[in-house]
C-alpha cells in the first residue's frame, strides 16, 4: 500500500515496515525498543512534521547494506504488527 511516500508492508492491516522513496526503511517497532534501536548506527526516530513518532524508526539505506541486516530489520517491524491485535 502507498504510504508515507512510499511502499508500505501491512499484517493484518497494520504497518510492519515500509521502503521509503528516500531509500531506507520505515519501521514500526514496540515502543520499549525505541531507546536501544536509535542507538544503532544510521537508525533514527521517524519524524513526522517535525515531532518523533514513539514505536516508529528511520533505518537508513546503509544499515540494510546486506540481506541479513534486512531480514533483521523487517523481522522487527513484522514481529510487532502480529503482536497487535487485527483491526476489524
Amino acid at each position: 500500500m502507498r504510504m508515507f511516500g512510499g511502499l508500505a508492508f501491512l499484517i493484518d492491516r497494520r504497518m510492519a515496515v515500509g521502503a521509503s522513496s528516500q531509500g531506507g526503511l520505515l519501521l514500526r517497532i514496540d515502543p520499549t525498543l525505541t531507546e536501544s534501536l536509535v542507538r544503532e548506527p544510521h537508525v533514527g526516530p521517524f519524524e513526522m512534521r517535525g515531532r518523533e513518532m514513539d514505536g516508529w524508526l528511520r533505518v537508513d539505506a546503509k544499515a540494510v547494506d546486506t540481506d541479513a541486516e534486512l531480514r533483521r530489520w523487517v523481522s522487527h517491524g513484522v514481529t510487532y504488527a502480529r503482536s497487535l491485535p487485527p483491526r476489524a
